[in-house]
């Protein structure tokens, strides 16, 4: 069987789905998050079958690569919901509105107010989360930890934008849990309640912590 076939697509899938529900019934009242499959790096022949097997929400890190793949594959499926998760650079803005469902990388003002005027363009008011730099890392995007509560309040009031949530990628070097915890406090403090964050590595910790939303890559696909 090759690492894609269907059936292991299908088998993985199922088992990612089980651990998430096995960490949501570990929270009394709580929903499954949702899964977000990671399919950057992957192409058409290898999401297919995760989208046959009933999989909807994919995330992509780059608009370039999403546009060589995913308009076929939205066509012939009308109700898949494409995340992007990586960061953007305001000169494909455009582009990323055009594509994508759901905007996972607002992290500036520049970009929250050029993505504002490409949905009011295109008519496509799409739900957008706020990433933060919650290990505070040089290399990495996201707005700081400090400028959080007043970068979400300035898309919403002087941008316009329908900020749902948070986003963040944690230290790899630390344990996730605490940055998974800090970010739960921020989106409380913004009055959001939607939290994307745990990848294959950690998302029952941050299911634990709160996560509505997780993007598994690797465990679903496998190595890239």
């Amino acid at each position: 069987m090759s690492q894609n076939a269907p059936e292991t697509a299908a088998l993985r899938l199922a088992d990612i789905r089980k651990r998430i529900d096995r960490a949501a019934a570990r929270i009394p009242g709580s929903r499954p998050a949702e899964l977000v499959a990671v399919s950057k790096t992957f192409d058409a022949a290898a999401i297919a079958p995760l989208i046959d097997a009933g999989q909807r929400h994919f995330g992509e890190n780059r608009v370039q690569e999403a546009q060589g793949k995913w308009p076929a594959l939205k066509a012939a499926h009308p109700d898949l919901v494409l995340h992007l998760i990586g960061p953007l650079q305001t000169n494909k803005a455009a582009d990323a509105v055009a594509l994508f469902d759901v905007i996972e990388s607002v992290d500036r003002d520049k970009l929250a107010k050029i993505l504002a005027a490409e949905m009011e363009k295109q008519n496509r008011r799409l739900p957008c989360y706020v990433q933060v730099n919650i290990g505070g890392e040089e290399q990495k995007a996201g707005i700081a930890v400090s400028e959080t509560i007043e970068f979400v309040a300035r898309c919403k009031d002087q941008y316009g934008l329908d900020i749902v949530g948070l986003m963040c990628i944690p230290p790899l070097d630390a344990p996730p849990g605490p940055y998974f915890a800090q970010l739960a406090g921020l989106a409380r403090q913004a009055s959001l309640d939607q939290l994307s964050m745990g990848m294959s590595a950690d998302f029952e910790t941050a299911i634990l912590m709160g996560a509505t939303q997780v993007r598994v890559g690797s465990a679903l696909f496998g190595a890239r």
